[in-house]
């Protein structure tokens, strides 16, 4: 028998250590973009947190995991359909206020650090911006010397690529067995240390450009983590550990914060450093933070917090980096000089990220719940 009310999927407990996790690894982010532009060629040694680049590795993996424990028993109740539509709905209110603050930013920008940005028309920079809110990459050059594939807000990419990651779960690879998700996992991880042991830089540094260079980095760091956490959870073996946020934490960490390791004439050191950290440090980490329990009001309010800011903080805080970056160029700023002025972005970040959670991202996505979703009864 079917009725046309809305019926909710049966809920589900949250993981709240991965949810703190992941609040832990966009902050990192944030202080890692934030440092950037301080950065040192050839081998682009970023001060402090060198290896802050790899938190979207680690992305990669708690979205897999996160997608198979979510979807993986609601196939035959729900479309492809509505599987598009339901991430839709979770990803993209936040990326398209992503995309309008780095619109309304990015003339501030111009100076010495993008000396183009005056050139650019209004209208192509509204053309750039709608791109952006749709998530769709483009080669338009108008934040010169970068050429980013969503130039008013860099970090989107990872999102481009996640929708990627999703599409070929729903269609193909939710269907494959455990043996032949292992396979597929192992043929991932082969191609991930060949770029990085055996490539050209020894990081997994890339995905940012519409290239083919650059595109191919982006799906190799995309296909290892994000199908290895789907593997992780199907497999189900957790790890239990007394205090495990905090330890998970402690260990993501000092991973992002770690520096460089090896020179110019031992790049593959660096490789092998970046390609076991995603191989077998993060799906320990995950698995360790799935299985952990979790207890105190003060650890569990921590988690909920930075799980909730998460996404909001990663997709709308580089368009203030841009004009942090702008700044202190114009004026010759070492990190020692700035430092004042990074805590107040960052935490002006947080507190933003914040308020576009509570006042628009929650009420809109209700919103489109219940006006688009095709709900599916509760199994009794």
């Amino acid at each position: 028998m079917t009725s046309n009310l809305p019926l909710q999927f049966p809920q589900k407990p949250h993981y709240e250590i991965l949810d703190g996790l992941r609040g832990v690894a966009a902050l990192i982010v944030v202080v890692f973009h934030l440092f950037e532009i301080y950065a040192v060629d050839p081998l682009y040694v970023v001060p402090i947190v060198n290896h802050g680049y790899l938190a979207v590795d680690f992305f990669f993996v708690l979205s897999g995991f996160v997608i198979g424990y979510a979807y993986d028993d609601r196939w035959g109740w729900m479309t492809l359909w509505d599987f598009c539509k339901r991430r839709i709905i979770r990803l993209q209110p936040m990326v398209v206020v992503g995309a309008v603050i780095g619109g309304l930013c990015f003339y501030f920008g111009a100076g010495k650090m993008f000396p183009h940005i005056g050139e650019v028309p209004v209208w192509q920079m509204l053309l750039v911006m709608l791109a952006g809110c749709l998530l769709i990459p483009t080669t338009a050059a108008i934040r010169q010397p970068w050429h980013e594939m969503f130039p008013l807000n860099g970090p989107s990419w990872s999102l481009f690529f996640e929708y990627i990651g999703n599409f070929l779960y729903a269609t193909v690879v939710r269907r494959f067995s455990k043996r032949v998700l292992i396979a597929f996992v192992a043929a991932a991880g082969v191609a991930l240390l060949w770029m990085t042991v055996g490539g050209s830089d020894g990081s997994v540094l890339g995905g940012h450009e519409l290239t083919g260079r650059h595109f191919g980095i982006g799906m190799i760091r995309l296909l290892y983590p994000f199908f290895c956490g789907l593997l992780l959870f199907r497999l189900g073996r957790l790890i239990r550990l007394r205090g495990g946020f905090w330890i998970c934490s402690l260990v993501l960490a000092v991973i992002l914060f770690f520096p460089r390791l090896g020179g110019e004439e031992q790049l593959w050191i660096n490789g092998l450093y970046e390609s076991l950290s995603i191989l077998f440090v993060f799906p320990l980490i995950v698995l360790a933070g799935a299985g952990s329990p979790i207890t105190g009001r003060v650890s569990v309010g921590i988690c909920k917090f930075l799980g909730e800011i998460s996404f909001p903080l990663y997709i709308i805080h580089y368009p203030f980096v841009y004009l942090f970056m702008a700044y202190v160029t114009e004026h010759g700023m070492g990190w020692q000089q700035s430092w004042p002025l990074m805590i107040a972005v960052g935490v002006g970040c947080v507190a933003l990220a914040y308020g576009f959670l509570k006042l628009f991202d929650e009420p809109v996505r209700a919103w489109l719940r219940n006006r688009f979703l095709r709900h599916v009864p509760v199994q009794r």
